[in-house]
């Protein structure tokens, strides 16, 4: 019969112990985890998920990348992946933020063409019809001229210069869709100025028969306030 204060020989315990970090360890309770992707392998699950057009996947391996090494090399490419992914996830907000940031940390970088470009380019994405807040529309015009004006011989010069007179387009026919509206509600000062308005700062993107057609309607508003200063009802 054992004593109560007899001990183990020591090669029981030795193997005892053995037994039990064997037995931890291939659980993954006692040194943690599976081990950690490293900077490089994240990079490289990130973009084969980006050529797979899994943007959800591509957002978290980059964040990952960019939060756990933030100092590898392959940080930079996490940071402009990161701001793809959020905008082929129509997430626009925070991809232009993410865009910003980029601008902010790496204002020399080779990548700050595209990045001015793809702010822009979110903006355009969120454009509404003529009937609706242009704000979308005038932020995209500011930020593809900003692009002009600091990158004027980038590859994205032709396309910003593209998205501008879209975005004219659009403000042109919002303009008239104003302006018509006071028309037909006999506010005809309101409109004169807006039809004018359009015929000073839009006149190049209009077709010849649409120019001629607001030239009328700018006559047809004067017509009327001259009729209406006649009849007394707006004073001289």
């Amino acid at each position: 019969m054992i004593k109560r204060n007899q001990k183990l020989p020591l090669t029981a315990f030795v193997l005892f112990f053995l037994l039990l970090i064997g037995g931890l360890s291939g659980c993954g309770c006692l040194f943690g985890e599976k081990r950690t992707d490293t900077a490089e392998e994240l990079a490289e699950k990130g973009m084969e998920y980006f050529e797979e057009e899994d943007y959800y996947d591509a957002l978290k391996a980059f964040t990952t990348l960019k939060e756990r090494y933030p100092y590898s090399r392959y940080a930079i490419l996490a940071e402009l992946k990161v701001a793809d992914a959020h905008f082929h996830r129509k997430e626009y907000a925070e991809a232009i933020a993410a865009y910003a940031d980029f601008l902010q940390l790496h204002p020399k970088n080779d990548a700050i063409p595209y990045v001015l470009y793809q702010i822009g380019e979110c903006y355009y994405k969120q454009l509404l019809g003529e009937d609706r807040d242009q704000t979308p529309t005038r932020r995209a015009i500011s930020a593809f001229q900003r692009l002009l004006k600091e990158q004027p011989n980038s590859t994205y010069t032709n396309k910003a210069k593209e998205r501008i007179q879209d975005c004219r387009k659009l403000l042109a026919q919002h303009e008239l869709y104003v302006a018509n509206f006071y028309f037909k509600s006999k506010h005809y000062e309101a409109a004169l100025s807006r039809f004018e308005g359009v015929l000073a700062g839009y006149r190049d993107v209009l077709p010849l028969d649409k120019r001629k057609e607001v030239a009328n309607l700018v006559l047809a508003c004067k017509k009327k306030l001259s009729e209406q200063i006649g009849e007394g009802i707006i004073g001289n």
